[in-house]
């Protein structure tokens, strides 16, 4: 079903697209005439409502930002997921709006996303903005998957398991959250909400699933696709970092020696470190907004 939303005209519809296993949900901005679209794609329990704020600064282009499969309004596709798989998705987006190339913007997972999507559809891609993520993190190897995830995700997945009586009470457990604690707006409140469905008992709980975070955290840093996407990286690609992680905690998903020690290995990827943000406010404060839509456009 297409509806409206109101996201403050940023992102002004919403369209289900026919996807393996059901459909995504895809926030939508038409755009000039002739405007170039960029595909905004989101972290890994994120959905379409993290970008508002970077949307509003990309004058002009036409924006589609899907939910990807089994996040938000996209939470009952059925079916494995993986960064194949998510790359598929987006070359069904792709189709359904007839756009034969676009630049990807990913963010977080979605940047993994975005560069296996150029690998398997170079012709689809111009080129490549990622976010805090697209590169190899710097993790252990041999762990187990819940360890895994534990390691790179912590109370972002360990929430996934939670029920909440009240959206209200989901926003004061996100309150005392670190990352937000001098960025908390409307905009992110809006992006929580969203996150909220029935849990089939009388509460609510995130629409993502542990296991569906299990399935592509493992596929980011263990599967094959990822790997295969990066040695053959041929698109323009920019890559933005910053200093502080999902906690607010330094040094981040990229620490600075380990960036140093791997980004001789990608040379089309240019990279700027950028002071001030974690994580999640390098898309989701005015400032941290601001620096994405500057490097997209």
């Amino acid at each position: 079903m297409d509806g409206e939303v109101s996201l403050a005209g940023r992102i002004t519809e919403t369209v289900d697209v026919p996807v393996a296993g059901g459909a995504l949900r895809v926030g939508v901005r038409a755009g000039e005439k002739d405007a170039a679209t960029a595909l905004l794609i989101h972290g890994v329990t994120s959905s379409h409502l993290a970008w508002p704020f970077v949307a509003e600064r990309l004058p002009g282009l036409r924006l589609l930002a899907p939910d990807l499969r089994g996040r938000g309004a996209s939470n009952a596709v059925a079916g494995a997921a993986g960064m194949a798989a998510h790359a598929a998705d987006m070359i069904a987006v792709l189709d359904r709006f007839g756009v034969e190339q676009a630049r990807v913007v990913g963010h977080s997972m979605g940047a993994f996303v975005a560069v296996v999507l150029a690998h398997l559809y170079p012709d689809r891609v111009s080129d490549l903005v990622l976010i805090d993520g697209g590169l190899p993190l710097s993790v252990p190897e041999g762990l187990d998957p819940d360890t895994l995830v534990a390691l790179i995700l912590g109370p972002t997945a360990e929430r996934l398991n939670m029920r909440f009586g009240s959206v209200d009470e989901y926003l004061e457990f996100w309150r005392a959250h670190p990352a937000f604690a001098h960025d908390w707006n409307t905009e992110v409140e809006a992006y929580l909400a969203y996150d909220l469905v029935d849990d089939g008992a009388g509460a609510l709980r995130p629409a993502t699933s542990y296991q569906t975070v299990v399935d592509d955290t493992v596929d980011m840093n263990t599967g094959t696709a990822l790997p295969a996407a990066l040695a053959g990286l041929r698109h323009p690609t920019r890559l933005v970092t910053v200093p502080r992680g999902l906690q607010d905690e330094p040094p981040g998903l990229y620490p600075a020696d380990y960036l140093e020690k791997i980004l001789p290995d990608y040379p089309t990827v240019q990279h700027t470190r950028i002071e001030g943000f974690n994580h999640y406010t390098i898309a989701m404060s005015p400032a941290g907004a601001q620096i994405v839509a500057d490097t997209v456009l």
